[in-house]
């Protein structure tokens, strides 16, 4: 009795060792896994990111305080994901950005004489440079040490022969980056891919054969915004196969485009006409020409294919200030649109 007695303690024992091993066993392999997944702080830490930027690797806090921008590619993915900015450059930027009309948000100024000392006014954690302010980075950088500093930069200069590839990968670099930093993880994926997507509907609406000139209206003068080189279009010929209808040398980026006459555009005779509006998006006076009227006012382009079939296909109005991965979405599902007609 006393024997059967001894075996079922020593069952019942030993059955309880077994599920507390288990379950030890159990809860270790749980604690493994989340250590890999997530790399949490350890007290008075802050969590970081390592992300890269022009000049490499930079490690950055997540949801960072006191945030400065300057990109103009960055102003409205931040304000649709609703980040608070401490400053901005509002010369430079849209008029309708929520940044702008905010007095809380302070303005640095221009690109061309800039307040940097604000910048340092504001103790960020982080500042974004890029595009515009990109020249100022290691000023920046010697202005607020204990900030990381990251420099969103694309290089679509005429110098590449990737200009197409290179913005379309820095949109998408630039987008993954700040959806890192600022722990929007879904927003960021959703946004590439419908990017991708607006990019491969251009090349399907595109018939490869039709003639493209693309230009830039400032201060009611048309330029030309060459094939890969040109301010906003050029890179698009390299994206989308886009055939030139006037090709010449000596080209460049130059924000009103590159002198021509109206009389070579016509000479062309391109079955599309790309524009940017500089102005629609820079002058604030009442009088100025929209790029509308001196297109379709132009007694030389009457006569060519592209006015006269209404090919015609005008960037969004605020581009040259926002030229963000939203504005290229909008006007890539203008372009298949009228495209596919």
């Amino acid at each position: 009795m006393k024997r059967s007695k001894f075996l079922k303690l020593t069952l019942i024992i030993t059955t309880l060792v077994l599920m507390l091993t288990a379950c030890t066993n159990s809860g270790n392999n749980v604690d493994s896994n989340t250590a890999n997944l997530v790399n949490e702080p350890k007290e008075g830490e802050v969590l970081t990111v390592e992300v890269t930027d022009a000049h490499g690797t930079v490690t950055v806090p997540v949801n960072p305080k006191n945030v400065v921008s300057l990109d103009n590619r960055t102003f409205e993915t931040l304000a649709d994901w609703g980040i608070e900015l401490a400053a901005v450059p509002k010369a430079v930027m849209p008029a309708d950005s929520p940044y702008v009309a905010d007095e809380g948000v302070l303005d640095i100024g221009n690109h061309r004489e800039p307040n940097l000392e604000i910048i340092a006014a504001v103790e960020p954690e982080l500042v974004i440079v890029g595009q515009r302010f990109a020249n100022y980075y290691e000023d920046i950088k010697a202005l607020v040490p204990n900030a990381a500093v990251i420099d969103l930069n694309i290089d679509v200069s005429e110098t590449t022969d990737t200009a197409g590839e290179n913005l379309v990968n820095g949109l998408k670099d630039a987008t993954i980056t700040l959806g890192k930093i600022f722990d929007k993880n879904e927003e960021d994926q959703a946004l590439v891919a419908e990017f991708d997507k607006a990019i491969e509907d251009v090349k399907a609406a595109y018939n490869g054969k039709d003639r493209i000139m693309s230009v830039i209206v400032s201060g009611g003068n048309i330029g030309f915004s060459a094939p890969a080189s040109g301010r906003v279009w050029g890179p698009m010929y390299q994206i989308f196969g886009w055939i030139p209808a006037l090709e010449v040398g000596g080209t460049s980026s130059d924000h009103q485009g590159d002198e021509i006459s109206v009389e070579a555009i016509a000479q062309s005779n391109p079955d599309w006409i790309f524009v940017l509006d500089r102005d629609a998006a820079t002058s604030s006076a009442a009088d100025a020409v929209p790029a509308q009227d001196v297109i379709e006012n132009s007694p030389a382009l009457q006569n060519t294919k592209a006015v006269t079939e209404g090919k015609i296909v005008y960037a969004p109005k605020d581009t040259y200030t926002n030229e963000s991965i939203q504005t290229y979405l909008e006007l890539f599902n203008d372009l298949a649109k009228a495209l596919g007609k």
